[in-house]
């Protein structure tokens, strides 16, 4: 069942916080009940509606608590609708190289109780310009 949260950041520091502490039962309170939620991770396929939670579900019940830093790179609040572009920072073993970040979009929709997430999606940090092998941007 989705928790009410009175802002989008509210939702959105409650699914980091849920990712962080492996906490399905919180990660499942982020999202909408719509079966229109969805959620698009690197080389996942995409999934909709109660498919996301127990995705989620099954994700956090495995390994041990992460360390996540997250950093906002722009927000868009359109009436109902909440969009935040961040990046993902996964804090590495002790003795272990630190990954590049993953680039995330988080979108929220207010209903009548509070924000909920509706969509989740991520990707790996973009090679550098030029190494696809075209030419560097002009």
């Amino acid at each position: 069942m989705a928790e009410p949260f009175a802002t989008a950041q509210d939702a959105e520091d409650a699914f980091y916080d849920a990712l962080e502490e492996r906490n399905a039962e919180r990660m499942a309170s982020v999202w909408g009940d719509s079966p229109d939620i969805a959620c698009l991770l690197p080389m996942q396929p995409l999934l909709h509606g109660d498919e996301v939670r127990g995705f989620w579900s099954q994700v956090l019940s495995q390994g041990e608590a992460v360390n996540l830093q997250v950093r906002h790179i722009r927000w868009l609040e359109l009436g109902e609708l909440a969009i935040h572009y961040v990046q993902e920072w996964i804090s590495p073993p002790a003795g272990q190289r630190a990954p590049p970040p993953l680039y995330g979009t988080n979108v929220f929709r207010q209903g009548p109780a509070g924000w909920n997430l509706i969509l989740h999606q991520n990707s790996p940090t973009p090679p550098p310009p030029g190494a696809m092998g075209g030419p560097p941007p002009a």
